[in-house]
């Protein structure tokens, strides 16, 4: 919310919980600029702020003036015309009182970069990241990182900061916006800016304004849902807590309970169940941070002798206290993963009880490491423990009774995308939708409507690119059971329809076990690939090469897209559009995988399938007669492996249009 103070001479921006003050007697600009940013090429350069009442402000950068006066509300708006690429300048706004300057800026291309957790991910924890950090010599690349925010109306500014690319700053910059960043400026040879304002875990709803889901019938009623305050939702948040402590366990233990919850024959007939390793959010505790205390029972053979017993928790966030047969092993702060040495003696033959007790301050909580990861392993001891553990609450932190960026929608846009308005841009690139897809059908409106959202309020039709979900068993989803992921892909490619969208297909690059897999490299060059046909109108690049070469020029910038399909006999045909110079197999027993093949009744074998030119010819023994084809639909689709000659990937797709496992699901079901 904005709230100017009455008879006071500060004005208080409140985000969140954070607050920028700015003194009205002063001309102020938002924190969207900074020195070092980097400004639209060849468009009118919006700047704006807020000064007294009538004031006038004068703007100067590359031998440039302009002059404009506050309006009776106190805020001010001047631009500057078109620039090509260069720098560095100085941006210098000057009051009645004050000058305010900005060094070391840049103009080039400025590309948001938004999202959940992927988008969000820093180059830091992405593959090959240290040898990368090292080699970060990229100063033309910049970014403005936006901090963290919810309000449940439109506030005007944000809190951060633009920073150079270099080994110091390198680690916290978005990993795939860094890896796009760099094949554009190999592209295009000037300076690239990214605005990361990213959120992991979140839905494209938060990212959407109020006016937007009032125009949609079906989402109008999620808007009229919103409270008039944050105290409101504090007060929502504990009648949310105390009705779900009352289901898990009828209320908090005292201390005196909890120094018991270690020991080896606690009775633990009333504790709940979860499957290990998870965020405890999507386990069973939604929206709670504070205490929870895990138990594993484990049997180990009676003839056993157990030495150099290591216990591998994998990642935990974000505190750990952890205990084998009641003695404390370990304790670690932070998310690395943990090992802790077991002593000798202390495991014995028969029932062994290892317990956790976690502490979670906030966001994801829990055991959430790899399932691989999680094992008692030794001298003749490799004991698997991810699986069903026990579970009780412990504490609950004040966190859980404030609002997450998903509690109400539209807070996100509100806070990290609003203020960035009327900032000029090249584009945006996206990475979300894995926290919508148990509502994927309705993702088919929601998403472009939040891209046709986003372009109203900056008042143009710029490209928005974005990530379509890469592999990942989520929850073993086929064609046989449905597949909630399969069918948010086909949303995803769905909104291709919408002018000005580009697409990078992902299955072939992600990672079972991981929602975040650490391949971010290939990622921002297919995106990049995609804003050189659709941003700059120019041929894509190799999907396959690096920027340290010269980028051969293709037609194409993505993977082959089904066209059509006709049957003869018991074959089926399919033709595909981005494949003029043919489909390849990229697999070393060179053939297909992925694709099904149904019949009448609807139910779906595997098939086998061949490559002719730009066609693929399927067919399966158990089906006479085809009628529909898919190809990667599931969860879990990492085995795909068509491609178009030029090394882009295949999207996964469906020919028919039966119904879904996500059709009727709506917004908060």
């Amino acid at each position: 919310m904005n709230t100017k103070m009455k008879g006071s001479k500060w004005a208080i921006f409140i985000i969140g919980v954070l607050t920028v003050q700015v003194t009205l007697a002063d001309v102020g600009l938002p924190k969207v600029f900074g020195s070092h940013m980097v400004l639209q090429r060849r468009k009118p350069v919006p700047v704006w702020g807020w000064a007294d009442v009538g004031e006038k402000v004068t703007v100067t950068m590359n031998n440039q003036t302009k002059i404009g006066k506050a309006g009776k509300d106190g805020q001010w708006r001047i631009s500057l015309d078109a620039m090509e690429a260069g720098g560095p300048y100085q941006l210098v706004v000057k009051g009645k009182k004050n000058t305010v300057t900005f060094d070391d800026v840049m103009t080039g291309e400025v590309w948001v970069c938004s999202g959940q957790s992927n988008m969000e991910w820093p180059l830091r924890s992405a593959a090959n990241s240290k040898e990368e950090i090292k080699m970060a010599n990229y100063p033309q690349i910049r970014q403005l990182a936006v901090s963290k925010a919810v309000s449940l109306t439109p506030v005007s500014n944000i809190v951060g900061e633009w920073t150079v690319f270099s080994p110091a700053t390198a680690p916290n910059y978005t990993a795939i916006g860094y890896y796009f960043a760099r094949q554009l400026q190999h592209d295009l040879k000037v300076p690239i800016g990214l605005i990361n304002t990213s959120w992991g875990g979140t839905h494209s709803e938060t990212w959407t304004s109020r006016e937007a889901l009032n125009r949609d019938e079906e989402l109008l009623t999620v808007a009229g849902k919103l409270p008039r305050t944050y105290q409101e939702v504090v007060q929502s948040g504990k009648e949310r807590i105390q009705t779900l402590l009352q289901a898990q366990q009828a209320g908090l233990p005292t201390v005196a309970e909890t120094r018991t919850w270690a020991s080896l024959d606690l009775n633990t007939t009333a504790w709940k169940a979860m499957n290990v390793p998870t965020d405890w959010e999507w386990g069973g505790l939604p929206t709670l941070d504070g205490d929870v205390w895990f138990r594993r029972k484990v049997m180990l053979p009676a003839s056993g002798r157990f030495k150099n017993i290591t216990l591998h928790l994998g990642s935990v966030d974000d505190e750990d206290s952890t205990y084998v047969n009641g003695q404390l092993i370990g304790s670690t702060k932070g998310r690395s993963p943990r090992a802790y040495v077991v002593p000798d003696g202390l495991l014995k033959p028969g029932r062994n009880v290892i317990a956790v007790h976690v502490t979670d301050r906030g966001g994801v909580g829990g055991l959430v490491g790899q399932p691989e990861q999680l094992r008692l392993s030794g001298d003749n001891v490799d004991v698997p423990l991810a699986g069903s553990w026990e579970y009780r609450v412990a504490g609950v932190n004040e966190s859980s009774y404030n609002p997450g960026p998903n509690t109400y929608a539209t807070q996100l846009f509100n806070a990290m995308i609003n203020p960035l308005i009327p900032y000029a841009i090249a584009g945006a690139i996206w990475y979300q939708g894995e926290s919508n897809a148990g509502r994927a059908y309705q993702y088919r409106r929601t998403f472009p409507l939040m891209i046709q959202d986003w372009r109203q309020h900056w008042g143009e039709d710029f490209p928005f690119l974005f990530v379509q979900l890469a592999n990942y068993n989520a929850a073993n989803g086929n064609s046989r059971q449905g597949s909630s992921w399969a069918e948010l892909r086909e949303a995803q490619t769905m909104t291709l329809q919408l002018p000005n969208t580009g697409m990078a297909v992902t299955s072939d690059i992600g990672e079972s076990g991981d929602i975040h897999p650490k391949n971010k490299k290939d990622v921002g060059y297919r995106l990049a690939a995609e804003a050189m046909r659709v941003a700059y109108q120019k041929a894509g690049i190799n999907a396959g090469e690096v920027s340290s070469g010269e980028s051969s020029r293709k037609e194409a910038s993505r993977g082959p897209m089904l066209d059509k399909m006709v049957t003869d006999g018991n074959r089926a045909i399919l033709t595909f559009w981005n494949a003029d110079e043919g489909l390849r197999v990229n697999d070393k027993y060179g053939y297909l995988k992925g694709f099904e093949v149904a019949g009448t009744d609807h139910m779906f074998y595997y098939a086998k399938a061949d490559v002719q030119g730009n066609t693929v010819i399927v067919h399966s023994d158990s089906v006479a007669v085809p009628v529909a084809v898919r190809y990667g639909w599931a969860d879990d689709n990492g085995e795909v492996n068509l491609y178009n000659k030029q090394g882009f990937p295949a999207g996964p797709f469906r020919t028919d249009t039966w119904k879904g496992i996500t059709e009727a699901v709506k917004f908060g079901e």
